[in-house]
């Protein structure tokens, strides 16, 4: 059976909801990794902003997870206890439900996604992680603001958020894309190709993962929207 990749991002809006998520990075690991059915899964913090910050932001946490299909994805998302934990305690609960179509690297020193369509068409979903050098830190958040900016001022880009699993060294982004052309587009020119060449010159990362996804649906909603729906039929 075809694998599916979640995403679920929960947004608290209160002092107590926040300070309850935090210390949820710590209490919900055991939960989580009992869930029936599930695969490769991280709990992941966000950035300030959009995300695209080293700064730490307390209202954003995400759960990537994997499933051996939709049906159950959808339906543990939903329903294990440890989710509607989060969703009851949430002001905004959105997941968004994709399929690989292309994987290249490591992501904890294994392949998380197994990768079943390679002929995607239309919409398309891109995750990027990285493990950043110590040493680099200081040259790679230096770019960051810029690439920020003008992924900001696209047009093409549908929806973007930066999360990752420990803060300045782990960082992953989730982008949304009409096609793949314009994901290309954007990435081969400008501040971000510039970051990508220096990546590859000097090695600034420990490990690295980029993924490419077809979207497959959603649950719930963003900030009001749901993502999905304000793009073409996928």
């Amino acid at each position: 059976m075809p694998q599916v990749v979640s995403l679920s991002f929960y947004r608290f809006d209160s002092a107590l909801a926040r300070l309850w998520a935090m210390g949820m990075m710590g209490a919900a690991r055991r939960p989580l990794a009992r869930v029936p059915d599930i695969g490769f899964w991280k709990l992941c913090g966000s950035g300030g902003g959009a995300g695209f910050a080293p700064r730490l932001n307390i209202d954003v946490i995400a759960i990537l997870a994997t499933w051996p299909d939709a049906q159950i994805a959808k339906e543990r998302t939903q329903n294990a206890s440890i989710f509607q934990r989060y969703q009851a305690r949430a002001a905004d609960t959105w997941t968004v439900f994709l399929s690989p179509d292309s994987v290249r690297g490591a992501w904890a020193g294994q392949t998380p996604f197994s990768v079943s369509n390679t002929d995607a068409k239309g919409p398309i979903g891109v995750l990027t992680r990285a493990t950043i050098k110590p040493s680099i830190l200081r040259r790679f958040w230096g770019r960051v603001p810029n690439i920020s900016d003008r992924i900001d001022s696209d047009p093409n880009v549908l929806f973007k958020i930066g999360i990752g699993e420990t803060p300045l060294f782990q960082q992953i982004t989730f982008s949304l894309w009409p096609d793949t052309n314009s994901m290309v587009n954007f990435a081969r020119t400008g501040h971000h190709a510039d970051a990508i060449k220096a990546v590859r010159d000097e090695g600034w990362f420990r490990e690295e993962l980029y993924a490419r996804f077809t979207l497959l649906s959603e649950t719930g909603n963003w900030r009001g929207v749901a993502p999905l729906k304000q793009m073409d039929p996928v």
